[in-house]
């Protein structure tokens, strides 16, 4: 009879290790919007992932020193808008990467709005508008918790619609 393999225990990977290692792993984008008495703000994420259908909840992780994330939890919502395949631009302005700040963010394409009054992407992939229910910190970043209030942009999407994700630490059509 043979022994069981044990795992082999690792000091915590370096920052920069951690960092390649995700850079790998394929991942959805989205906007992450909400509206508060300064105007509508926004920012791109991929660290969004459902939670239950039981109501329908999601999450989005947001880095703490975020003015999204302070007007979120202002506000009480936020809108999670998936990118279509061509809206790289989008995201780079979003993730401030174009110089581009406050409402001319929401310049370059259309936007509605649902059961919240968070911003809603018309040609997002989907649209999830949610109320924030609950919030916790882990290392440097906040976990939203929102419950779906309202869906967007599936309906609207061509059949055969291709969406964004980010991988090698560039944006690429799926």
């Amino acid at each position: 009879m043979t022994e069981p393999v044990q795992p082999v225990l690792r000091a915590t990977p370096e920052a920069a290790l951690f960092r390649d290692a995700m850079a790998r792993v394929a991942s959805a984008v989205h906007i992450v919007t909400t509206i508060g008495p300064h105007g509508r703000i926004g920012l791109t994420a991929t660290a969004v992932a459902s939670v239950s259908d039981a109501p329908p909840t999601v999450l989005v992780c947001i880095a703490r020193p975020s003015r999204t994330l302070a007007v979120i939890e202002a506000s009480g919502v936020f809108c999670i808008n998936t990118l279509p395949g061509d809206g790289d631009e989008l995201a780079e302005i979003f993730a401030s990467r174009r110089g581009i700040e406050g409402e001319a963010r929401f310049g370059s394409r259309r936007w509605g709005s649902l059961a919240t009054g968070a911003p809603v992407l018309q040609d997002a992939v989907a649209a999830f508008d949610c109320r924030l229910v609950a919030a916790h910190d882990v290392a440097t970043h906040r976990i939203l918790i929102g419950e779906v209030l309202g869906l967007g942009g599936a309906a609207k999407s061509p059949a055969g619609a291709t969406s964004l994700i980010y991988r090698k630490r560039q944006f690429e059509s799926v």
